[in-house]
């Protein structure tokens, strides 16, 4: 007969096998492509049973991105430690891998899907994205050794967001882009935005030199 009753650690554990199963399918194969019940079935519960722990595709999907956030702020921290790597190219290396995330285990939204995800959460769950998001891109910036200040956070999120959409979107969602130079286009925008943030930790690492240096 099938288990009725579960505790609360029970739950809390199947919850969190959701939540990561559905991470790691929308980050090899997209969210549009994976559905809930590949997601139950691979977690081996009911269709029933899923929507006791999650209402909708979307409650579930914004659920996955708050899972792997710890997750790239724990990346970005282990390339900026590598001692192989110079500044420049760790954090080029980041915002490449987060670029092509399907490749590197890293879920990324299409403008289609931020349309889907956004136009279905309450405003009280978009606020706490919002917060969540925020805060996200500004212990990437801290990682980076930059002053995450909230106006370099919220042009840092465009920037970042920007060149990913881009790239996932041509030539689907974009088809006056060349798709032929979509990957190079890529690589000049995340080079463009490594210019701009090596200025703008220099300017901070002057600043604070100067503070610093008796008078």
């Amino acid at each position: 007969m099938p288990k009725v009753a579960y505790s609360e650690k029970e739950r809390e554990r199947i919850r969190k096998d959701l939540v990561s199963a559905g991470l790691e399918l929308m980050a090899k194969q997209g969210i549009r492509h994976t559905t809930v019940e590949q997601v139950y079935k691979k977690v081996g519960i009911s269709r029933t049973f899923f929507y006791t722990f999650f209402a909708t595709k979307e409650d579930l999907i914004v659920e996955a991105l708050y899972f792997q956030q710890p997750k790239i702020i724990e990346f970005v921290k282990r390339l900026m430690a590598d001692p192989a790597l110079g500044w420049r190219d760790a954090v080029g290396r980041f915002l490449f891998s987060c670029c092509y995330g399907e490749k590197n285990g890293i879920a990324v939204l299409t403008i289609e899907e931020q349309q889907m995800v956004f136009s279905r959460l309450s405003p009280e769950s978009r606020r706490v994205f919002r917060e969540r998001q925020l805060r996200l891109f500004g212990e990437i910036l801290n990682s980076f050794g930059i002053k995450a200040d909230p106006e370099k956070i919220k042009v840092f999120i465009n920037l970042c967001l920007a060149v990913m959409i881009v790239r996932r979107g041509i030539p689907g969602a974009l088809p006056f882009f060349v798709p032929e130079a979509a990957d190079e286009t890529a690589r000049f925008q995340i080079n463009a935005i490594v210019d701009a943030l090596e200025k703008m930790k220099e300017e901070e690492d002057t600043s604070r030199q100067q503070e610093g240096s008796p008078e």
